[in-house]
């Protein structure tokens, strides 16, 4: 979920994870009839043009109700794009300013926000209020913490540029009628400045000593360069001609004349952006021996504020290291003993092998990938009423990750659902190259992006009506990474897995996810280098190499996003055996599930609190 705990964060790195909308070739698949409940409407129904979410909902106490909602509007206003994936049409002609005046103003209104929310914390407030209040104030002094990163002066990516980020506001803008199609066109008019402004940020960046490193800086510069070469009739930019809607025949010639004169000044722009990386952030950028955000000014700072933002948790990183060491000799016992049936042998070194080199395991075709998904996907929706109450509030369907994108992206990404019910969520494959992609990760891949992982969570989030707009369309990364990783076993409990070997394909997951915390924290706490991250998965995990060096390369770009993953998942697990172990017959798993889900994305402690006081109930009411 391109990510979630901080909304400046998630419009920089929108791209990598729980990111939006996008218009590349779709394949739908029904969501099988359902009784109702608190979240009942399945189908995609028409945007309304003043649909906006109550950001106090089920908040009563008038300082902290208005508090909330100003925080939303003011975030709306200062980051549109967002807005708009959101369904909220408001603000459909800007774009946001990222001067660093701007900036300075955002970091004033933060502390403003904070100190509101410290004073409502001191003064009377119930249980449940209490709690909410907590997490806001979290929720902003996180945002105040990363301030120390400076991410906007030197954060490059091939998930942060101009290509993605301009194609995908051409993605995720529709245009359905004449003002849809002014709005846009004023965007994109809006937009080179937009990049410039990125560039006078990386040139204050360099100023200061700030650097993304040479091998991120060296990838991105390849994806504009690839993405430049591109004809113009080809690039994403003009994808709104062909799927405009609601336009008489004089007004779409003339909207795709604006459009194209339009998206030239961006592509030039992107290519002043490309000439900036080249001549002076590449030659520059950080070596082999400073991947990590260590290695900055202010790096161990940043890195714990990163952590703390995605992890909800205040853990040591040599904590996490060791934590993701312990766990991967865990999930390599249970590989031996896979292995042994599936593959005939439990040497590890030989079921990795196979499982890298065995060209049987892997698909054929860029078509056999996407059906793949789509039969997951369907044998998931089918089973949801053995493992829950309440049900998402839409569609999930399965996307192409576009091709300019592909090179350089995971595997897959999910993205959500346009509240308003606009858009259904979708799970974004990667077919590029498919003989790389292996068949028995096909599944688990599935769960964890859609159903049961984050299309469940976060769809069922959406139809809350109790729980205000920065629990449900924000949150804190570890609940929701968490809890799509929790879920790739509970697949397995539900018996969504088809064999042993897609059973496999969960335990190097499990692998995988586990591997970040080690890496990670040895990027950027431990002085790592690429080379060694990207040995620790290969011989971790059974992993492709090529997908390992895109993996590594997030964790570069992306500081302490990768350990939300495992430490929410264990959380939950534990605290599934702690009512288990506590109310015994009386346990029933949907019922956990609902009430982990029922809250929005809170923080692990809060998550924690929350089920101890539901086991409570249930055990005095028993």
């Amino acid at each position: 979920m391109d990510s979630i705990a901080s909304m400046t964060r998630k419009l920089l790195w929108a791209s990598a994870a729980l990111a939006f909308a996008c218009g590349s070739p779709r394949s739908q698949v029904a969501m099988p009839e359902q009784p109702k409940a608190e979240n009942s409407t399945v189908e995609t129904t028409p945007a309304r043009d003043n649909w906006t979410p109550d950001a106090a909902a089920g908040v009563q106490h008038e300082q902290l109700a208005t508090l909330l909602r100003e925080h939303w509007q003011w975030t709306m206003k200062e980051y549109p794009v967002w807005a708009t994936r959101l369904g909220i049409k408001r603000f459909d002609d800007k774009i946001g300013d990222r001067s660093r005046k701007a900036e300075e103003a955002r970091r004033q209104v933060r502390r403003k926000h904070s100190a509101r929310v410290t004073a409502i914390l001191a003064g009377e407030l119930a249980s449940r209020e209490r709690l909410t209040a907590s997490l806001f104030a979290e929720y902003v002094q996180s945002e105040i913490d990363a301030e120390v990163c400076e991410l906007d002066l030197w954060s490059v990516s091939p998930r942060n540029n101009p290509v993605t980020e301009w194609n995908r506001l051409a993605e995720s803008h529709a245009v359905r009628s004449p003002q849809d199609a002014e709005n846009l066109l004023t965007r994109y008019r809006a937009a080179p400045a937009a990049i410039d402004q990125d560039i006078e940020n990386l040139r204050l960046g360099a100023k200061r000593g700030l650097f993304a490193n040479r091998e991120t800086v060296l990838r991105t510069t390849q994806m504009l360069e690839q993405e430049l070469k591109v004809a113009d009739e080809k690039w994403g930019l003009l994808s709104p001609i062909q799927s405009a809607k609601g336009l008489s025949e004089p007004e779409r010639t003339t909207f795709g004349t604006s459009l194209r004169t339009a998206a030239l000044a961006i592509r030039e722009a992107t290519a002043r952006y490309l000439k900036v990386l080249k001549d002076e952030i590449g030659p520059r950028a950080r070596g082999e021996d400073k991947v990590g955000v260590g290695a900055l000014p202010d790096g161990a700072a940043c890195y714990r504020a990163l952590s703390r933002e995605h992890t909800t948790l205040t853990l040591d990183p040599k904590q996490i290291h060791d934590i993701g060491v312990a766990e991967i000799a865990k999930i390599e016992r249970e590989m031996r003993e896979l292995g042994k049936r599936a593959l005939g042998t439990d040497d590890l070194a030989k079921i990795r092998g196979r499982l890298r080199t065995d060209k049987k395991l892997y698909f054929a075709s860029a078509d056999e990938i996407v059906q793949a998904a789509e039969r997951a996907l369907s044998a998931a929706k089918a089973k949801l009423p053995s493992y829950l109450g309440l049900r998402p509030n839409s569609d999930c369907v399965v996307q192409r990750i576009p091709a300019y994108e592909a090179p350089f992206s995971t595997i897959a990404y999910y993205r959500q659902p346009n509240p308003d019910g606009s858009k259904a969520g979708e799970y974004f494959v990667n077919v590029f190259q498919p003989e790389t992609r292996p068949r028995f990760e096909a599944e688990v891949l599935a769960f964890h992006e859609s159903i049961p992982g984050h299309h469940l969570q976060i769809g069922v989030a959406q139809g809350l009506t109790a729980v205000p707009a920065f629990l449900k369309h924000a949150g804190m990364t570890a609940y929701v990474e968490g809890w799509a990783l929790y879920t790739e076993r509970l697949a397995d409990e539900i018996g969504l897995y088809s064999g042993d070997l897609d059973r496999m394909g969960m335990l190097s997951f499990d692998a995988w996810r586990a591997s970040r915390l080690v890496v990670d924290t040895g990027l950027h706490a431990l002085s790592w280098t690429r080379k060694q991250a990207e040995q620790y998965m290969l011989d971790h995990t059974a992993l492709t190499e090529a997908n390992i060096k895109n993996e590594v390369d997030r964790y570069i770009t992306w500081p302490g996003q990768a350990l939300a993953y495992k430490l929410g998942q264990l959380e939950i697990r534990k605290l599934r055996g702690m009512a288990e172990a506590e109310l015994k017959d009386d346990f029933v798993l949907s019922e956990f599930h609902d009430e982990v889900l029922r809250y929005g994305a809170v923080s692990l402690p809060a998550l924690r609190t929350l089920i101890g006081e539901w086991v409570a109930h249930k055990k005095g009411s028993g």
